[in-house]
């Protein structure tokens, strides 16, 4: 049941940066460069670890961090520090369990701008090629001069001079997929600045990079990847979506492990270099992660890379939701998180606390190791159940039956809830046209476990917030997809309020009980 159209960030300039600011300030932590020297191996094959202690960082804090995430209910699905290459802390959030690839939302971007530098690095294509060279079977609509002069470099940079909705692009976006041809949507998008003077941050200008990796190369994207970068730096499975003809969505949606994420920014930590091989070029890394654009009350943006204003030479992949990939060179550090609608300004304190040292190493602290442990485990297991509250009356009368919905932004269709007082309920719907196989949900705080149509985990819980609302919550897990639908019933009505974690939209529609 996805209610959402693509992968947008979070906020970029944050309560992250400021603590950021102050921590580079004190005069404790002693950053040393990482960088320039080789690491002890490369993580092909999989990642090592080493106590937090090893790395200066503290277990004891590490810990706090987990457990007060847990108790905040901040919906994070996964966290993964490594220092000098070597693991630290790799924590995954009930109800996710890392089994499965994450969706990685706007991170596909950096993923999407190191595969058009490689290609760059192979003499395919260039910075300066223009876009619409690429597509001179197609007829474009409102082909002027600064449609013309859009370049690779520009639709990188956020700065190709569409006309894009200045609000997280969110709208733009959801014409494009609802649109029969994603690239002729975009090509046929009016151009409202000369490009490259104007950041505006627009997924649809980005996907192009995809089918344009793809008449450059022969090759789809997703091949392409995995012959350059995946197999290479050993990445597991990689999930990747399609659009109406094919292209692999350029923007967003990508899925990945996050220790293949990891791999990635270890990838930009060591300036392109893996094992020897010159993956993509140091030049390459260089310019992706230096400033292009600098919008205003942001991080400046390079080319799918935004720059950490508050620790120099330090830069990210942010994607909406919570997915991040953070390189501190400086520190020889990575940091990332997957989750299901949280700002890293929500954990950013904690963690950060954790930092102590990176001079030197602190002293052993198995306790602490082994209350860090504890807390891995506990973070990744389910709630103890607490018993369902009593049914109110009104969970009898609608029990069963089917309630017809007027059109709406979660493309939901049609429900019906089925209670007989037990702990869980059965959640029928209809949502474009799909529908799961009747899902329980549980009522006693512990989600109930399905699988959707293209084969991903989701997650349902709810319960009886009055005498006539029932909350559901549906966790669409590692599709970052995660929502909360109210359902308030009176007489043959509902009225839905549905609020999603990844971003601030919402919707609020009705519904009418389905005659005999």
């Amino acid at each position: 049941m996805n209610t959402r159209a693509g992968g947008i960030p979070g906020k970029v300039a944050s309560t992250w940066a400021l603590l950021l600011s102050v921590l580079l300030a004190g005069c404790q932590l002693v950053s040393t460069p990482g960088s320039s020297n080789a690491p002890d191996y490369w993580p092909t094959e999989g990642w090592r670890t080493s106590t937090p202690e090893e790395q200066g960082i503290d277990s004891d804090k590490l810990g706090e961090l987990l457990l007060t995430s847990r108790e905040m209910s901040v919906t994070i699905h996964s966290l993964l520090i490594i220092r000098h290459g070597y693991v630290v802390v790799d924590a995954t959030f009930y109800p996710y369990d890392g089994e499965a690839p994450h969706n990685v939302a706007s991170v596909t971007k950096s993923l999407m701008t190191t595969l058009i530098g490689i290609a760059i690095d192979q003499g395919k294509l260039s910075l300066d090629d223009r876009m619409v060279s690429f597509f001179s079977d197609r007829a474009i609509a409102h082909l002027d001069e600064r449609k013309q002069a859009i370049t690779v470099a520009h639709l990188a940079s956020m700065s190709s001079g569409f006309e894009c909705d200045g609000q997280g692009d969110e709208p733009t976006l959801r014409e494009m997929v609802a649109s029969p041809d994603y690239v002729q949507f975009v090509l046929d998008r009016q151009v409202a600045w000369q490009p490259g003077n104007h950041f505006e941050y627009c997924s649809p200008a980005i996907h192009m990079l995809s089918p344009i990796l793809q008449q450059a190369t022969g090759m789809p994207t997703l091949d392409f990847a995995r012959q350059n970068l995946f197999e290479p730096l050993g990445f597991g499975e990689v999930l990747w979506p399609q659009d109406p003809q094919g292209y692999y969505n350029g923007w967003a949606d990508a899925s990945l492990d996050p220790h293949d994420m990891a791999k990635l920014g270890f990838l930009f930590l060591h300036g392109g270099e893996w094992d020897g091989r010159q993956i993509v070029s140091r030049s390459w890394v260089e310019e992706a992660t230096s400033v292009k654009m600098r919008p205003p009350n942001k991080d400046p943006y390079g080319y799918g890379w935004w720059m950490e204003r508050a620790s120099p030479g330090a830069y990210h992949a942010a994607g909406r939701g919570g997915q991040n990939i953070y390189v501190f060179p400086e520190w020889d550090m990575i940091i990332v998180t997957t989750g299901g609608g949280f700002e890293m300004d929500e954990i950013a304190e904690l963690v950060l606390a954790s930092f102590v040292d990176f001079e030197k190493p602190l002293p052993p602290n198995p306790e602490g190791v082994a209350r860090l442990e504890a807390a891995v485990d506990a973070v990744s297991q389910p709630p103890d159940p607490t018993p369902p509250a009593a049914l109110p009356d009104v969970a009898k009368q609608v029990s069963g039956q089917t309630y017809l919905l007027e059109p709406n932004p979660s493309t939901l269709e049609s429900f019906s809830l089925e209670f007989d007082g037990s702990s869980e309920a059965v959640f029928s719907f209809e949502a474009s046209g799909l529908s799961l196989a009747s899902p329980s949900v549980g009522l006693d705080g512990v989600f109930r476990f399905t699988t959707s149509p293209d084969g991903r985990p989701v997650a349902f819980r709810g319960a009886w917030i009055d005498k006539q609302t029932f909350l559901l919550e549906y966790d669409g897990i590692t599709n970052n997809d995660h929502a909360f639908f109210r359902f308030r019933f009176e007489g043959d009505r509902v009225g839905v309020t549905v609020q999603e974690t990844a971003h601030a939209e919402g919707a609020t529609f009705v519904g009418q009980l389905q005659g005999p």
